[in-house]
């Protein structure tokens, strides 16, 4: 016997995600009500131009209370592949889109208690092509050079968890330099 779902509630629902208490029999029949924000899915983005930056963009992101420096990255929308929400994503946050997109690995966010699902892609081949930035969005770009980016990350200076483990999945494409 396996765990096995037997119940749920649905407690909000909003733009992004919902949240949702489940009723869970466990292995050894015990039922617990577990709480789950019900996530659609999200990408996450490293793009690197010709002369070698890496393009991020610092943006406030409210729950940390601080603007962050982020690669860029966004939810899903319905009915959209992966792939293209990653080139939907680099032309509303940094105005550009990618000759090669590689998938370079995908993860669970949170699973502690969250379903979000984040596929992470390499950008190359950055050409100009905006798309409208979403409202709620208040970004500025930066471009680090590909040879500082592990040192800003072990020092600090990048503390976005989905942007860390974006670096570590691109890892074996990507020439640090550090």
């Amino acid at each position: 016997m396996g765990f096995e779902i037997i119940d749920f509630d649905n407690i909000f629902m909003c733009k992004v995600f919902n949240v949702r208490r489940d009723s869970v029999r466990y292995p050894d029949g015990r039922v617990l009500k577990l709480d789950v924000i019900d996530h659609r899915g999200s990408v996450s983005i490293l793009p690197i131009d010709e002369q070698g930056q890496v393009w991020f963009i610092r943006q406030y992101r409210h729950p940390a209370g601080e603007v962050l420096l982020e690669l860029p990255a966004g939810v899903m929308d319905e009915g959209e592949t992966p792939e293209g929400s990653a080139l939907r994503e680099l032309r509303e946050e940094i105005g550009m889109t990618a000759g090669k997109l590689r998938r370079v690995g995908e993860f669970y966010l949170a699973p502690g208690y969250s379903t979000e699902y984040m596929y992470v892609f390499l950008a190359l081949g950055l050409t100009p092509d905006p798309l409208q930035a979403d409202e709620d969005e208040s970004i500025s770009i930066e471009k680090i050079p590909v040879q500082q980016i592990y040192s800003r990350a072990v020092f600090g200076q990048l503390r976005d968890a989905k942007s860390l483990a974006a670096l570590f999945l691109a890892w074996e494409y990507i020439n640090f330099g550090d």
